[in-house]
């Protein structure tokens, strides 16, 4: 078992390598500007994926742009999810890094790939060890 600032989890095996969490590094391209142009907005789909995912939720900190765009983290016990948005591109880059269950992370992105529906999207995923 390992650690993480009191968290205790499972480390586990992927092809003999241990692996301590799964981080997903996402840009998800095409997003509805209504979607990520306000705080409010962004806000309510990050906390709303947090809480169905069951991640153990710290604080949360976002910082409106102005004219729009975001940015905002979340500190979990398990780690974090931040995003940055670029309504004027339709551009959300989004990362997802959890010490926990593996398939949080993978049920987190895609729960925000339903909520954000991008036209595509490329991410990158690092298992972490």
């Amino acid at each position: 078992m390992i650690g993480h600032g009191g968290l205790t989890t499972k480390k586990q095996k992927m092809g003999g390598a241990m692996v301590v969490g799964r981080h997903i590094i996402a840009e998800l391209y095409g997003v509805s500007k209504d979607l990520i142009s306000e705080e409010k907005t962004v806000r309510e789909i990050l906390e709303r994926v947090t809480d169905q995912v069951k991640f153990s939720k710290v604080g949360s900190l976002y910082k409106q742009f102005n004219p729009h765009g975001v940015t905002g983290v979340i500190l979990i016990e398990e780690s974090h999810i931040s995003i940055h948005t670029w309504p004027e591109y339709e551009l959300v880059n989004l990362d997802i890094f959890s010490c926990g269950h593996l398939e949080d992370v993978d049920k987190a992105f895609e729960l925000f790939l339903k909520e954000f529906k991008p036209r595509s999207y490329r991410h990158y995923v690092l298992d972490r060890g």
